[in-house]
C-alpha cells in the first residue's frame, strides 16, 4: 500500500487581507514540516496560490476561501478566481464548472463573519464534497464539535485545516489521504481520510489582526 499524503487544506498568503506571509516562506515552512500537499486558500483570491504554485508545482494546490452572501466556501483545484458576495448557489455552480473540490469553512463558528446558519448550510450540503470539521483557529471547541456532529448526521465527508495566516501555523491540522492527483481522485479518497489536529491559541489571531491593521494603514 502506498504511503499516505499529508495535506494542509486551509492556509493563507499575503494575497489575503489579513496575512503578510510570502508564498515562498509558506512553502519553506510546509516542506520543513513534511507536508506533501498545500491547498492555499486566500480570501477571495487565487493570486497567492498561483505565485506559490509557480515556485513548487508538486506541493501547491490552488484553492480559494470565498465569502458568499451566507458564509464562506473553501475550495481546492480552483482554476478561475471566484468573486466575493455571490449567493452560495452561484458560487458552487461556478466552482463545479471548474471541477473544483468544494468544502465549507468553519461552518458553526459564530465568532466569524464567514460562519453559517444551519438552515443555510442545509440548502447547500447536497452540492458540496465536504465540510470543514476541524479548524485550528476556532476559538471555542464547540464550534468544531458541532461541525463534526453535523457531518456525521448528514453523512458528509470532512476536511480539517490550520487556517494558517503565518508560516509557523501551517501544518497544525492536516488530512492524511491516499494518493490522489486531482479533484476527482480527491473526492474518491476523502471519506477514507485520517486527521491530525491541533488547536491554535487565541494569540495566533493577533498575527492576522496585525496584518489587517498594517495593510489598512497603507491603503
Amino acid at each position: 500500500m502506498s504511503a499516505k499524503l499529508t495535506l494542509e487544506f486551509h492556509c493563507h498568503t499575503h494575497a489575503s487581507k489579513d496575512s503578510l506571509t510570502r508564498p515562498a516562506d509558506l512553502i519553506k515552512a510546509a516542506r520543513r514540516k513534511g507536508l506533501d500537499r498545500l491547498v492555499i486558500t486566500d480570501h477571495n483570491s487565487i493570486a497567492g496560490a498561483l505565485e506559490a504554485q509557480a515556485i513548487d508545482r508538486e506541493l501547491v494546490i490552488v484553492g480559494e476561501e470565498i465569502m458568499t452572501t451566507k458564509g464562506e466556501i473553501l475550495a481546492a483545484f480552483v482554476q478561475e478566481e471566484i468573486p466575493a458576495f455571490l449567493s452560495p448557489q452561484e458560487t458552487i455552480r461556478r466552482l463545479k464548472e471548474q471541477g473544483a473540490f468544494i468544502s465549507v469553512s468553519h461552518p458553526f463558528d459564530e465568532l466569524r463573519a464567514g460562519g453559517w446558519k444551519e438552515s443555510d448550510l442545509l440548502e447547500i450540503i447536497p452540492f458540496v464534497d465536504a465540510i470543514e470539521i476541524y479548524n485550528s483557529r476556532c476559538m471555542l471547541p464547540r464550534f468544531n464539535r458541532l461541525a463534526r456532529e453535523f457531518a456525521v448526521k448528514h453523512h458528509l465527508a470532512g476536511t480539517v485545516g490550520s487556517d494558517a495566516h503565518a508560516a509557523f501555523e501551517v501544518g497544525r491540522s492536516v488530512l492524511l489521504l491516499d494518493q490522489f492527483t486531482g479533484p476527482e481522485e480527491m473526492r474518491e479518497v476523502i471519506r477514507g481520510a485520517k486527521f491530525r489536529v491541533k488547536w491554535s491559541p487565541w494569540w495566533f489571531h493577533l498575527v492576522s489582526r496585525y496584518a489587517s491593521i498594517k495593510k489598512g494603514a497603507k491603503s
